[in-house]
């Protein structure tokens, strides 16, 4: 009988939820450091963010792994372990390999749930555990595919590693068709790029083995299903399996746009109405050269965007209530009176359960070299703490199993982070300021103690260096829990009932001399609000 090695149930890979994420990409000839530089925001409203852990280890032949879809949890079969295997720690190996994905949908006769075995997060497991560089990654993802059949909608992977970074399209080949169609563009050192639910690789270079990978069969595969009919060399993936539409521009090449907007070299003016929805409109380049070169911290704040300063900003319209949220409830779209209207998406939404900036350098040891920014909800809404890629466990405020989507834990980062946040998303421009306060001082304490912590590590025995980086990663998370638990009090108990207690400069709350609070702050509306309310009630309100 064959050995099998029962990873946990929920390994594979709950953590993980497609429909709407965002991945930004950095060369390391364009960040200021020389890091690689890809991030990842799992978005889907229910989902309950979480680590992974998977060891590695030596596997006997024989050894069977059971593979778990990432949504449903069911077990949809099982293949043959490899004799080795690699730690992955969320979703960077100990070789500092990284892959992130978003989910671009493509032509639906081409998904095959009923025969593919592996879905798009086993894939990006299963790969992590099997490959130590970008470029062995992508061949070890597509024999899988290929063997075992592919069982998920069409995918853009982001895999990177210490030198280099590619873009991965991949989509199936519909039931009874076992397999995938694919190509792989590298993305130029000194450039910038990003994807985000919207298949962004359109024409690519047919005879550039050294940045361009694709099936055999990407281009008559398409032919033979009538997506394309003209020369080979005019061939655009995208076009092909992926047709663009409105919603695919708006609400997922914007988010594109905004970050090439904010720091390519390149006026991206002429793409605006592209990413307003235009499908006639001249598409965006897959990746820029940026006006300069990015640190980790710009890619952090570039994963809190929403669209501020640019015509699809969300701080101009009755969306955003009386305290200026930034945030818009799903559905995106909605009907008023027999028409169809949409809300703006965002890099930065409410919906997201982890993220993901993903920190490589190839003139470090591995252990030291691939570093995990990572938080539980919103990035604009928390601090990322690092996590190394060398670490034994995962911190337990991340770890799967400290709570669930069912059970709130104040042990629980997902949980701790939603509830603050969940407190300052009605009365966004009164209370963020103090949130952002608490964010941005430990993101500046951790980018302050990053250096010291690795010569630190540099200057100890691997095995030693290995057990202080994660050591060091369980502490940066465990005070960002502390200070977000605090935060979340201090919160309800300042702010309570649309009320202010009163404050010194020192933060501490003003009592009168026999030691009762001070009559509460009532603000109000604000005067911009109270203007629109006069406007829509007319006299109905007025003094008299």
């Amino acid at each position: 009988m064959n050995k099998k090695t029962f990873l946990t149930a929920l390994v594979m890979l709950t953590s993980i939820a497609s429909h709407a994420c965002t991945n930004l990409i950095v060369g390391r000839k364009a960040s200021q450091d020389g890091s690689v530089i890809v991030t990842y925001s799992c978005d889907d409203y229910g989902a309950y963010g979480f680590m992974n852990y998977l060891p590695g280890g030596k596997h006997a032949p024989g050894t069977m792994r059971p593979l778990y879809h990432h949504e449903s949890n069911n077990c949809r079969g099982e293949i043959a372990e490899a004799s080795e295997t690699y730690t992955v720690v969320g979703l960077m190996n100990e070789h500092q390999l990284t892959i992130h994905e978003t989910t671009f949908g493509g032509r639906e006769e081409l998904t095959d749930t009923v025969t593919g075995l592996m879905d798009y997060g086993s894939l990006m497991y299963v790969t992590l555990q099997r490959a130590r560089n970008a470029r062995q990654a992508i061949k070890v993802l597509t024999d899988l595919a290929n063997t075992y059949g592919y069982g998920s909608e069409g995918e853009s992977f982001t895999i990177a590693d210490p030198k280099e970074v590619w873009i991965m399209d991949v989509i199936g080949k519909g039931p009874g068709r076992k397999g995938i169609v694919w190509v792989a563009v590298r993305i130029p050192d000194d450039c910038i790029s990003a994807h985000a639910n919207h298949s962004r690789i359109r024409q690519f270079p047919l005879k550039d083995k050294d940045n361009c990978l694709y099936s055999k069969d990407v281009i008559s595969f398409a032919r033979e299903k009538g997506y394309f009919k003209g020369k080979d060399q005019d061939f655009s993936f995208a076009d092909a399996y992926a047709p663009a539409d409105f919603g695919a521009l708006r609400f997922c090449e914007a988010r594109v746009w905004s970050f090439f907007n904010k720091w390519a070299a390149q006026d991206m003016t002429p793409y605006l109405a592209y990413a307003q929805g235009d499908t006639q409109a001249a598409p965006m380049p897959l990746y820029v050269k940026p006006k300069q070169p990015l640190s980790v911290q710009d890619v952090k704040d570039m994963m809190r965007d929403h669209y501020e300063g640019t015509p699809l900003a969300l701080d101009s319209d009755l969306g955003m209530g009386p305290w200026e949220m930034p945030y818009r409830p799903t559905p995106l779209s909605y009907e008023v009176d027999g028409k169809k209207y949409f809300n703006e998406r965002p890099i930065s939404t409410q919906q997201t359960a982890n993220v993901y900036v993903s920190q490589m350098r190839a003139w470090l040891p591995d252990h030291i070299g691939g570093v995990i920014w990572f938080g539980n909800d919103d990035t604009n809404m928390v601090p990322l703490t690092p996590v190394y890629c060398c670490a034994q466990s995962v911190p337990e405020c991340y770890a799967q199993g400290t709570a669930d989507c069912f059970h709130f834990s104040t042990r629980s980062a997902y949980w701790v982070q939603n509830w603050v946040s969940n407190m300052v998303y009605p009365r966004y421009s009164v209370l963020f300021p103090e949130l952002k306060t608490e964010r941005d001082q430990l993101e500046q304490d951790y980018n302050s103690l990053q250096q010291q912590v690795e010569d630190e590590a540099a200057n100890m025995p691997d095995d030693q260096a290995i057990k202080h980086l994660s050591a060091y990663s369980h502490r940066a998370a465990q005070s960002m829990l502390d200070v977000w638990n605090q935060l979340a009090q201090r919160l309800i108990v300042k702010y309570n009932d649309m009320a202010i207690k009163r404050t010194n400069e020192q933060g501490q709350y003003e009592k009168t001399p026999g030691g009762n609070q001070r009559p509460v702050l009532r603000p109000g509306y604000p005067e911009a609000y109270r203007k629109r309310i006069v406007e829509e009630t007319g006299n109905r309100f007025l003094s008299k």
